[in-house]
């Protein structure tokens, strides 16, 4: 029994210091599978739990043992308040950015959202430039109630004096299918692969096609497909837990990925929609899974400029296709520093060496590779380096703390005005704005 008890006593413990460790970082990424019903269920039991240990005589029969252990109970729900509270505050300081300044800064965020009248709010005030829609968008619901609530988004901008919402997704084909139901359900590029190349090309701008008919039908107009990186040798990587870029990617063949992601591209701008390449520089040689680890590249560049960036520069060259940049350090250009925020290879290899002037977006910056390190640093170093946007996909909640980033950066004179500016004028032509 004293055993029982014992053993009883340490997973109290145990349980009081993992319910405060996420009650005080609630705000966290990784716990957004507990907010909501999670955090009511918490802060429930880090009243029930302090409650019974006091009636059980544990803060008077234990001395300081039990009072500690009560007190350590009583860490989440102080915790829940500390982090709601910081991030509520922050929230209000974000809201309040006077207009001139939300819109110089807002126009590089695309944000992911869970509810419409938080979003409509930060589109009318122009902190954003476009939203991200997936699956959670859709869930439950017809096609014809996400119509409607895009049209409602787009109406409130116009009413505010704004340009049109950017609204982006991804809807790659195969796995990659956030949208799919209510729209259709194609195969990956990669089903492609096989086929003659007359057949690849038709076949593949086919799929751009419906994907994009269906996409605009429901005022979606960017969409982060499709995939370049090159088919990894491993069929399985262990380390890859989210990306599954051996399952996306179309092929090993630089040519035959060209071929048909060109062809894609061309389908979907023929409805409208525009595409997003990626994930530059390529996932294809990297054995870590960036959501949640760093990564990097270290294949020598021009061994990159011949293989992994090939599909790249012949499609970004023949297309009106964005680039998505990942979270991967390019070791022989910028080594540690991931490419998504990296000035060597942003402004350096993509914009001078390739000349490339068209729309550089980031992978979701609610990243791992990002996220666990200083995220100001990287929203900061890419507006710098000339991203034009920055994806905030996963936790659109994260998006206050990336502007406040942003907006702090700003008032120390840290954002190079010269570079905001070119990027500026790339996102008004890529918007056709006046």
């Amino acid at each position: 029994m004293q055993i029982g008890k014992r053993i009883g006593i340490a997973l109290l413990w145990i349980a009081g210091l993992i319910f405060a460790f996420a009650a005080i970082n609630n705000n966290d990424p990784y716990l957004v599978p507990l907010r909501g019903t999670g955090n009511l269920l918490l802060v429930i039991t880090s009243i029930v739990v302090p409650v019974v240990l006091i009636r059980c005589s544990f803060w008077r029969a234990r001395g300081w043992s039990g009072k500690l252990l009560v007190a350590t109970w009583c860490l989440p729900l102080l915790g829940m308040l500390i982090s709601s509270a910081a991030f509520e505050l922050r929230k209000h300081w974000v809201l309040q950015t006077p207009p001139a300044l939300a819109r110089f800064l807002g126009q590089h965020f695309i944000v992911g959202y869970s509810s419409f009248d938080e979003v409509a709010r930060l589109a009318e005030k122009g902190l954003i430039a476009g939203i991200y829609v997936t699956r959670h968008n859709v869930g439950g619901r017809t096609a014809e109630a996400l119509k409607a609530e895009i049209a409602a988004l787009q109406d409130r901008r116009r009413m505010a004096g704004l340009p049109p919402l950017v609204v982006a997704t991804d809807q790659e084909g195969g796995i990659v299918s956030h949208l799919g139901p209510p729209l259709t359900r194609l195969p990956s590029l990669a089903s492609l692969e096989q086929l003659a190349p007359a057949e690849q090309k038709a076949k593949a701008e086919e799929f751009g096609r419906i994907h994009g008919q269906e996409l605009a039908s429901l005022g979606i107009n960017l969409n982060f497909a499709p995939v370049l990186d090159l088919r990894p040798e491993a069929k399985r990587n262990r380390f890859d837990f989210n990306t599954l870029i051996s399952r996306r990617a179309i092929s090993d063949d630089p040519a035959k990925v060209s071929a048909i992601a060109g062809a894609y591209v061309r389908g979907l701008e023929s409805a409208g929609v525009s595409a997003t390449v990626k994930h530059f520089p390529g996932l294809g040689r990297v054995r870590a899974d960036t959501h949640h680890f760093n990564a990097d590249l270290d294949t020598p560049v021009a061994e990159l400029e011949a293989t992994d960036w090939r599909p790249f520069r012949d499609v970004l060259s023949t297309t009106n296709a964005r680039l998505m940049v990942g979270h991967v350090a390019v070791s022989a250009i910028d080594p540690g520093r991931p490419a998504s925020h990296s000035k060597a290879v942003i402004d350096g290899l993509i914009r001078k060496t390739w000349n490339y002037q068209g729309i550089v977006m980031t992978d979701d910056l609610v990243m791992g590779a990002i996220y666990q390190h200083d995220v100001c640093t990287a929203v900061v170093e890419a507006l710098n380096a000339g991203v034009d946007l920055l994806l905030v996909a996963y936790d659109g909640a994260q998006f206050y703390r990336m502007f406040a980033c942003a907006s702090a950066a700003s008032s120390r004179g840290a954002l190079d005005a010269a570079i905001l500016g070119d990027s500026e004028a790339r996102l008004k032509r890529s918007l056709m704005i006046d």
